[in-house]
């Protein structure tokens, strides 16, 4: 290696390293409410604009100076000027992080559940639960924690949290959804939405869609809690077991949860609920060959596989989809991209 392709590779490996500093200076954002704060000055703030609207500590300023250059160098706000004279002003990035009760779509609660310190602690022990024989029967979660994810979210109250984020998450993408790909939904009368949470998915094909019969289906704990709705239908039950009669089931960014295993088992549900003519709707990550040359979904992509070990779930790629389909007894299947890194699957009995 000559010296520039050492330093250069040290550059690289540091950058890799810290890369979790990224993550945590755009949870402290959003924690933060920055965007809201920058969004309240008419969406250009100086640094002491910023330290107003927050309530930072005043012995905290230059701390959060370097914060703002941080996000800045990253994207998620742009600046004019330097020094005492900067204005930071919101990007497209940062938009999406506002929460003033307008924007039905921000994704601020999202954030805060992909930067979770229990799952980034769960990360840090990929090589233990690789190689530790002890492990072999546990997810990556248990092996950090000791517990479940879903016993620690019993334990420490958590679960709202996460059912905010899956609402943020799908109302964005129910929107587009709704706005370029309506089509997926029609000749459909009836839907149940499995694994639905709290029904913003369902509520939102039931806004646009009103002649459509929307039934979310999710485990008990969790319909206890989702709010009363006049156009959707809640039950409480497990999708292992049964899933209401429909003309089309969705599965919004669940199947990522299961091996294929427990994913075929689902599938097979699903086949027994709809008609000979009905079909299952799946929004979820269709992994993009090594051909593509869209770096930044490949990488996302490939983030979220790993971070899916915490649970032992997993992305697929188009032949592991296939797969699954396959031996659920589905016939054909249909994938149209979306933006962003997910894709809506048509499964056809």
């Amino acid at each position: 290696m000559s010296t520039e392709d050492l330093l250069q590779a040290q550059l690289e490996l540091y950058h890799h390293s810290m890369a979790y500093v990224k993550s945590a200076a755009l949870r402290a954002a959003t924690d933060l409410l920055i965007p809201d704060a920058i969004h309240r000055r008419g969406g250009v703030a100086t640094l002491s604009d910023i330290a107003t609207e927050t309530g930072i500590h005043p012995t905290k300023y230059s701390h959060l100076r370097r914060l703002m250059q941080a996000l800045t160098v990253f994207g998620i706000f742009s600046v004019e000027g330097c020094d005492g004279d900067a204005r930071y002003k919101l990007t497209f990035v940062s938009r999406l992080l506002v929460e003033d009760g307008e924007n039905l779509c921000t994704q601020s609660p999202i954030v805060r559940v992909l930067v979770d310190p229990l799952s980034v602690t769960a990360l840090c022990s990929i090589g233990e639960w690789f190689t530790d024989e002890r492990a072999s029967a546990m997810t990556l979660f248990e092996v950090a924690h000791g517990c479940t994810r879903s016993e620690m979210t019993a334990k420490n109250g958590t679960g709202g949290l996460f059912q905010t984020g899956m609402i943020a998450d799908s109302r964005l993408v129910m929107e587009v959804v709704l706005k370029e790909h309506s089509s997926v939904f029609q000749g459909v009368s009836s839907l149940v939405d499995a694994g639905g949470g709290h029904g913003a998915a369902a509520a939102s094909i039931a806004k646009v869609l009103p002649h459509v019969k929307c039934t979310v289906l999710d485990l008990p704990h969790v319909v206890a809690g989702a709010p009363t709705s006049d156009n959707v239908q809640f039950v409480a039950g497990d999708v292992f077991e049964y899933i209401p009669p429909a003309d089309a089931v969705l599965l919004k960014w669940v199947m990522c949860l299961w091996q294929d295993e427990d994913a075929v088992k689902v599938l097979r549900r699903c086949k027994e609920a709809i008609p000979s003519g009905g079909k299952v709707i799946i929004f979820d990550a269709v992994v993009e060959s090594g051909g593509s040359q869209n770096i930044l979904l490949r990488e996302t992509q490939a983030l979220f596989d790993v971070q899916m070990m915490r649970v032992d779930g997993g992305e697929r790629d188009e032949e592991q989809w296939r797969k699954i389909f396959t031996e659920a007894g589905f016939r054909d299947y249909k994938i149209t991209p979306m933006l962003g890194f997910r894709s809506i699957i048509e499964v056809y009995p």
